[in-house]
């Protein structure tokens, strides 16, 4: 197979590994940029033109969404691994296979998780100590939300399928167009028709059927392997094994952050709506950090997958240490900007200045904390590159999420403050990296061993 058939896609497995990471990396940058962008526009018209309790109906529901969605999105990764593995082997076959299993697994997933969410958006936020002026509203944005699902699952795997082959400048294209169409309907259905949450919701949704639209259109009008024929469309079952034993770690994993983050979520509703809304503001802004730096890792894993493929194993553990020397620089780069004007940027989501103060308690804590807590994934992003994703999952569970379930029970109800509360995740963070970091260089030790004694 020819290993560049068009000007998108790109062959990791030879020539210097840095500069093809940061050119795989700045698209997905500012495809990621562009959501967050997107996804402020969404809380700035909200907590301006429908108040702090609609602000805060919105941000109470990101961590439920993220326990339902994530399950299935990590299988996405497992879907970008697969692809860049038979990418790298030169494998056709296996490449086409892989794409349509992915995206007709996407739809269907899309639509199992999108009646769950209807189903048990209220039963969780009630379970989450959803204040009463916040539920209903809240209850409303989920259910319209879910009912987009299929639409955004489906972009988000074949965006994944174009990432494996080193196709990030397409999918930015698309998010671009599909999330002006989301700002210009936020601005009509909340400004003009005084929608709130349920507006903006319906702009969502609409915005992602357009990104969808646009990938798979991409991916019809591909030439080769890449190619997606609908009448193609069939799940191979041995190419789900192949999802699932990569991807469905990765999901169990955010969705075991989601676990926790749901408990944090409701320590903070404890202290009332106004903190919910000053939280909601703040965790948008750590947006702009952590988002960006997910390009890195997903450059990683992109890296390590194709290389891995190609049977290079002396290029991992470089590709690995350039994506954690990324992450630390560029995390240095947004966290300290935000920390220095996070109350003219908290501003920009809220005029009142007791929400601008419960942001601000979150932002001193987290903008800095980035630089540790990321870097640490691109060892997690190597070892599933691989397609050892199991134990990441395991070292994640325990180190993050059982640790700081664990703190809240503990130490944060002894001191019952936000600043406790918060300083959960560095403390975490820093448990977590040094087992990934030893989880991965144990790992790579027995790939090489092993293929050493294949050779002999």
């Amino acid at each position: 197979m020819n290993k560049s058939p068009s000007r998108y896609e790109m062959d990791m497995t030879s020539g210097p590994i840095l500069p093809k990471m940061i050119r795989f990396s700045l698209p997905l940058m500012l495809t990621t940029i562009l959501q967050l962008l997107y996804n402020a526009a969404d809380m700035i018209v909200v907590g301006r033109f429908a108040g702090a309790t609609a602000l805060a109906a919105v941000g109470s529901t990101g961590a439920i969404s993220g326990l339902l969605v994530n399950l299935f999105l990590g299988l996405s990764v497992g879907a970008n691994v697969m692809v860049a593995q038979y990418y790298g082997a030169n494998l056709k076959n296996g490449v086409s296979e892989s794409v349509h299993t992915s995206v007709l697994l996407s739809f269907v997933g899309g639509i199992v998780i999108g009646v769950l969410g209807i189903f048990l958006s209220r039963p969780l936020l009630v379970l989450m100590d959803t204040p009463e002026d916040v539920l209903d509203q809240a209850v409303l944005y989920m259910a319209i939300i879910f009912a987009g699902m299929p639409a955004n699952l489906t972009y988000n795997f074949a965006a994944a399928v174009l990432r494996a082959v080193g196709d990030t400048k397409r999918p930015l294209y698309y998010l671009t167009f599909s999330g002006l169409i989301n700002v210009l309907l936020n601005l009509l259905f909340v400004i003009v028709f005084h929608m709130g949450v349920a507006g903006v919701a319906i702009a969502t949704i609409v915005s992602q059927v357009v990104s969808m639209v646009l990938v798979i259109r991409c991916l019809m009008r591909q030439e080769g392997p890449l190619k997606l024929e609908l009448k193609k469309l069939h799940i191979h079952k041995d190419k789900v094994i192949q999802i699932a034993r990569i991807g469905l770690p990765a999901g169990l994993q955010s969705s075991m952050f989601s676990i926790s983050n749901t408990l944090i979520q409701s320590s903070i509703n404890s202290f009332g709506s106004v903190a919910m809304a000053g939280n909601t503001a703040a965790a948008n802004i750590e947006g702009f950090i952590m988002g960006p730096l997910g390009a890195f890792h997903s450059a990683t894993m992109s890296f390590v997958s194709q290389n891995y493929g190609a049977k290079k194993f002396d290029r991992l553990g470089k590709c690995v240490w350039y994506g954690v020397l990324l992450v630390m620089v560029c995390a240095l780069l947004l966290g300290v900007p935000a920390k220095i004007f996070g109350e003219t940027l908290l501003g920009i989501y809220a005029e009142e200045q007791d929400v601008i103060d419960w942001g601000m308690i979150r932002l001193n804590i987290m903008a800095i904390g980035y630089v540790i807590g990321c870097a640490g994934d691109s060892f997690v992003s190597g070892s599933r590159g691989t397609g050892n994703s199991l134990v990441p999952m395991l070292m994640s569970i325990l180190c993050i999420c059982v640790f700081r379930i664990f703190w809240l029970y503990t130490i944060f109800a002894r001191w019952h403050t936000p600043e406790v509360l918060y300083l959960s995740y560095p403390v975490s963070w820093v448990i977590a990296n040094t087992a990934h970091m030893i989880t991965f260089l144990v790992h790579k030790r027995r790939i090489i061993r092993r293929e050493t004694l294949k050779a002999a």
